[in-house]
């Protein structure tokens, strides 16, 4: 990013950048204090937990932004058939996880186990604005049908889901991402350790916990990052955006790189459960206001603020 903005001849940058980004741009500051202009950090890693164990760290914020989903789905039975209340939905749900896990799903030409439908749930639970709830719905739904022995040939989020999951469709997303993760911290190579935290883990996370404890290609990584990574601890008016219900970086990441980054200010999400709202055009008037008065002016708000959903 530095070599970038020497060879454009700028003495200072701006920055705007979400989840990882957020990071990234932690670290840009800490590493070049003086050369950011006005940055905007939307959705943050807590620095302690970026490497090969990031995802036990997002378990608790989707289990609780997946019962708020169920409550959802609860008052749209009718449409979707999963229960009428929020008991009922998560445990048609885990229904579901527990048949794939006994003999694959039959949704179309894919065959689906229990180390794939919690992954299907978890790629949906992006966010509560309601298309995205019935997304998820819908999907809940096909694997619920198929769960009980009946055509689910898959469409829509579903369909696309298990082509990306299933196929190598789209993989140098997921090979990207890994890259960046294992390569700034690694991960312990011992199977046991994961299934330890699978168990110790499984009563209060039965949704995601399997996921977020389970072992990743951090453990096989060939090579150990070459360097330390860098301390974050910078002087920066930029601007932090975060949800408290984010649901891949938490809420309490973004507070800790706040702490980090002195001179930033926080504006905080309350009541959301979305990830980077600012980034993905969530569309709360207040978020948007404050990062448009800041990027405008580059004068950060006198205090932190709180927007309400």
């Amino acid at each position: 990013m530095d070599v970038v903005r020497a060879a454009l001849g700028e003495r200072r940058i701006s920055y705007s950048g979400g989840s990882y980004g957020n990071y990234l741009g932690g670290v840009y500051a800490t590493m070049f204090p003086g050369r950011l202009d006005r940055a905007v950090l939307d959705s943050g890693v807590d620095p302690a937990v970026w490497g090969g164990l990031l995802g036990k760290s997002m378990v608790g914020a989707n289990e609780r932004a997946f019962a708020r989903w169920a409550d959802w789905a609860a008052r749209r039975h009718r449409t979707y058939g999963l229960g009428t209340t929020r008991g009922a939905v998560l445990a048609t749900v885990r229904k579901t996880i527990a048949a794939s896990g006994r003999e694959p799903l039959r949704l179309g030409r894919y065959r689906v186990d229990d180390t794939v439908t919690p992954v299907v749930l978890l790629n949906l639970l992006q966010e509560d604005r309601d298309p995205a709830r019935a997304t998820l719905a819908d999907a809940a739904a096909q694997m619920a049908r198929a769960a009980a022995g009946r055509p689910a040939p898959p469409t829509g989020a579903l369909k696309e889901n298990l082509e990306f999951l299933l196929t190598g469709a789209e993989s140098r997303y997921g090979s990207a991402q890994m890259a960046l993760i294992c390569g700034d911290g690694g991960a312990p190579g011992d199977p046991e350790y994961y299934w330890r935290e699978i168990e110790r883990n499984r009563a209060k996370a039965p949704i995601f916990g399997s996921i977020g404890h389970n072992i990743n290609p951090c453990a096989f990584w060939p090579v150990k990052p070459r360097e330390p990574m860098t301390r974050i601890g910078a002087h920066t008016r930029a601007l932090l955006v975060g949800a408290t219900g984010d649901t891949r970086t938490t809420y309490e990441g973004t507070r800790i790189l706040h702490g980090l980054l002195r001179g930033s200010r926080l504006v905080t999400l309350r009541g959301a459960d979305v990830h980077a709202p600012y980034q993905i055009g969530y569309g709360n008037a207040c978020v948007d206001d404050a990062v448009h008065r800041y990027v405008l002016t580059g004068r950060v708000p006198a205090r932190n603020i709180t927007c309400e959903k």
